[in-house]
């Protein structure tokens, strides 16, 4: 009797300590971001080479997107728009996890003309990120004060710092660290205004928000856990960005996004790089959202995304 009851005794425990235990999740979370500022707060994380993350970056925002819509990559940062435009192109499996960058574009030229955006009156403009945040962007500033401008679009960032270098009169939309880089290795350049400015002087309280963080619906719900631990990791790969700018700029370097490291070092602490999440990234986002799609209603994918489209971890 003793015995059988030692053995209940040994079963009951051994069972309160499996049932006690949580299997661990051992999945790899595979992470696409762009090659540019948006993906300088990951770069930390990059580099230490987790074995449960894996990580990809793209050129442009198209194939990153076709990525995301196909299944390949669970996680992405991509411009804030087109994190409403996946929502609605996929009916609504993508959530957005946090954002990543604030405003991050600014005019660059060595036209002395060119002293606000209303003197872009009649100019031809170049930049990058057509369909997404730049373009919109842009387009709401520039209908906001009344101007007209043209729009010259080119793929990378470093395509129009070779043409500054060509003709320095010549106007450009940069992000950072490209503004920044462009300006120290071009010193017939220089910076004439910031887009995020002026957004925030014509649409009331609401920020310029550049890159946010979303992730596949399927993917959250069967691995919330890793989710969770992403936005941990990511917090903590944005802070040491900016508190370690020795080794984020030398990160950038072999990262390709910026060629050389004293010229990133200057240039990362003007990018606005940031981890928000919650509601704080819930009320940012839709305000910027907002506007947009009062605005053009296509530069969100056709409608604002619902409240299901942000997640606040719990």
């Amino acid at each position: 009797m003793k015995k059988a009851v030692s053995l209940l005794m040994a079963a009951a425990m051994s069972f309160s300590i499996f049932s006690g235990c949580q299997k661990e999740d051992k999945t790899q979370v595979r992470v696409g971001s762009l090659k540019g500022p948006t993906t300088i707060g990951l770069l930390n994380l990059m580099d230490q080479k987790k074995e449960n993350y894996s990580f990809s970056m793209q050129a442009a925002p198209d194939q990153l997107t076709a990525s995301f819509i196909a299944g390949e990559v669970d996680i992405a940062l991509v411009p804030a728009n087109l994190a409403s435009v996946l929502y609605n192109k996929t009916e609504g499996k993508a959530n957005v996890i946090d954002i990543n960058t604030l405003g991050v574009l600014y005019l660059v030229t060595g036209d002395e003309s060119i002293k606000s955006f209303s003197d872009l009156e009649g100019k031809t403009v170049l930049m990058t990120g057509q369909g997404t945040t730049p373009e919109y962007s842009m387009r709401y500033i520039l209908d906001k004060s009344g101007v007209k401008a043209d729009l010259d679009f080119k793929s990378e960032a470093t395509e129009i710092a070779a043409l500054l270098q060509e003709d320095p009169t010549q106007i450009s939309v940069l992000p950072q660290p490209f503004a920044t880089a462009t300006c120290l290795s071009n010193d017939k350049v220089k910076i004439a205004g910031s887009l995020g400015d002026e957004w925030e002087a014509n649409s009331g309280d609401s920020k310029m928000i550049t890159g946010v963080t979303v992730v596949r619906s399927d993917f959250l719900k069967e691995h919330e856990g890793l989710v969770k631990q992403f936005i941990t990791d990511h917090k903590e790969s944005a802070a040491k960005a900016i508190s370690d700018l020795d080794k984020t700029a030398d990160l950038c370097v072999s990262n390709d996004i910026i060629a050389k490291a004293p010229l990133a070092k200057k240039a990362i602490p003007e990018c606005n790089i940031v981890c928000i999440d919650g509601e704080q990234m819930k009320k940012d986002l839709s305000g910027y959202l907002k506007v947009l799609s009062d605005f053009d209603a296509k530069s969100v994918g056709g409608k604002l995304p619902g409240d299901d489209f942000y997640y606040i971890a719990k």
